[in-house]
């Protein structure tokens, strides 16, 4: 019997929707294969939690999560409490605490009708975009000096350690030889003469060592223009913490938006748990009314699958994905349907049920 414990964090907004309908499709998963099982244990950590207790989670949080063996989060934050506490005290602190140091957004086009690019089709957008995750313009050293004064200063500083650069390249190069497909990394070198040329330089050394590997570089911003004029010279993409944020959002948007965008942060090593959660964040504006896409957060559960080793129903999952983007009567507004987000994901279950039998 293969079991798995996962801790669930809803969070704020839409989470508590679009979570449930992913925990839905694992209970499917494990009725229809008699070797799994899993069990779950919800946690009601975020920004309503932040109100009433003035923390984003529990003191000994971190110490709760350890013994599970993922993380599924729903989203974090909304109105009253600032980005910078919503993201910092509970998704970033996991993050950080438990060296979730790879981020693996895949940028996979389902359906033609999805992208606004013309004459794109599912070859042509198919990428995996590994982001460095622990450090690098997110480390959160810096300073702010004389505030309020006419000499304020701010210092923002990134952080490239050697240990975290050669781990997340490394990762890539092993990525991109496993599967068979190009590697691109993506820098600042011209601009950001410390911490880019240090990137760019790393790179090239490890590359030394995958000689089977075919590798380009590009500037951050060059890159993001070929995100979207030319997205198919693009297979593994391996960048740092910021540009990683900032170009698989124009990958949601060259894919059908970020209610199919999903995200995985890995500790590769399995020490300690990985986080599964959909990038959409917690859009306030639609909570409560049904209308939350939960594709994003059914993805994520196929990323959990295969981190399981449990590659089987990961493709199953992302199979059923991608069956379901052709019924318009079965997707939400944002994908100019008009179900409810319990109907999606309703029917993603009978869809796989009826595939396993």
């Amino acid at each position: 019997m293969r079991h798995f414990n996962i801790a669930l964090i809803p969070g704020d907004g839409i989470g508590p929707e679009v979570v449930a309908e992913g925990v839905n499709v694992l209970k499917a998963i494990e009725e229809l294969d008699s070797g799994l099982t899993f069990s779950f244990t919800a946690f009601p950590w975020g920004c309503e939690y932040y109100l009433e207790h003035g923390r984003m989670m529990e003191e000994d949080g971190i110490d709760k999560l350890r013994k599970f063996d993922a993380i599924y989060l729903g989203a974090v934050g909304y109105p009253g409490v600032p980005d910078h506490i919503s993201l910092r005290e509970l998704l970033l602190r996991i993050r950080k605490t438990f060296d979730q140091y790879v981020n693996l957004r895949p940028i996979s086009l389902l359906d033609p009708s999805l992208t606004p690019l013309k004459d794109k089709t599912e070859k042509d957008i198919d990428m995996l975009v590994i982001r460095e995750n622990s450090e690098g313009e997110y480390a959160g050293a810096g300073d702010r000096l004389f505030k309020g004064n006419p000499e304020e200063v701010v210092l923002q500083t990134g952080v490239f350690s050697r240990k975290g650069t050669d781990r997340i390249i490394r990762y890539a190069y092993e990525e991109a030889r496993r599967s068979n497909r190009t590697l691109t990394s993506i820098s600042k070198g011209n601009a950001l003469n410390y911490s880019m040329v240090f990137w760019d330089e790393v790179f090239e050394e490890i590359g030394k060592e995958y000689p089977d590997v075919t590798t380009y570089s590009y500037l951050v911003d060059a890159a993001s223009l070929y995100f979207v004029t030319d997205p198919e010279r693009f297979e593994v993409v391996v960048t740092s913490n910021l540009f990683g944020d900032i170009v698989t959002d124009i990958g949601a948007g060259i894919t059908g938006g970020l209610g199919l965008a999903t995200g995985a942060n890995i500790h590769p090593e399995k020490k300690y748990p990985s986080m599964f959660e959909p990038v959409h964040g917690s859009a306030p504006d639609i909570a409560g009314k049904g209308m939350a896409n939960p594709i994003a957060a059914i993805w994520s559960v196929s990323q959990m699958l295969d981190f399981f080793g449990e590659e089987k129903w990961g493709q199953a999952v992302l199979d059923t994905i991608k069956e379901m983007i052709g019924e318009t009567e079965y997707l939400t507004p944002d994908l100019e349907g008009n179900a409810a987000t319990s109907e999606v994901g309703d029917q993603f279950v009978k869809k796989l049920s009826k595939k396993q039998k």
